[in-house]
């Protein structure tokens, strides 16, 4: 018997929607702290666009890690040369196969000795995700970066989470 009513059934595949998502983008710090960069590209649509602030906008997975296996190379291309943690991870789904999200970064640098401040970047990522053949990926990676120089994308608006309609 199921004790569960309609509208609790369609909130639970919600969850779950949102749960692979948050997976994808906890996936998406792992792989580039372990400079696992083509399994890292694999997460992006073919057409994803990364709008990075000073690193520019990289257009297209092969761009994408392209410019991941340059930014390795940049800085010494050891794994965890860096570490990205990431919190407070909002996922609405915007409709079906679609979805938006915002995670908080903080990125160190493992290099820096220890009287050095370890913290390169604190930003906000702001994404768009699309489910393709059942799996979701990371269509639009737009970070923010808030300290310690600030970056917006001509985009970005405050206002978050979208309305839903």
């Amino acid at each position: 018997m199921n004790d569960f009513s309609p509208d609790e059934i369609r909130r639970l595949r919600e969850l779950l929607e949102m749960e692979d998502i948050r997976k994808l983008g906890l996936l998406y710090s792992q792989l580039q702290d372990h400079s696992q960069l083509d399994r890292a590209a694999a997460i992006f649509t073919e057409d994803a666009l990364c709008e990075f602030g000073p690193y520019g906008a990289w257009q297209g997975r092969d761009t994408i890690r392209a410019n991941y296996g340059q930014v390795l190379i940049d800085f010494g291309g050891q794994p965890f040369f860096a570490l990205h943690a990431n919190a407070h991870h909002w996922i609405e789904l915007t409709g079906p196969g679609q979805a938006v999200g915002r995670r908080y970064l903080l990125d160190m640098l493992t290099t820096r000795g220890p009287t050095e401040n370890p913290l390169l970047w604190l930003g906000i990522y702001d994404e768009a995700y699309r489910k393709e053949d059942g799996v979701w990926k990371i269509a639009r990676c737009s970070l923010q970066f808030l300290w310690p120089e600030r970056h917006l994308s001509p985009g970005f608006s405050i206002e978050f989470p979208p309305h839903r309609t």
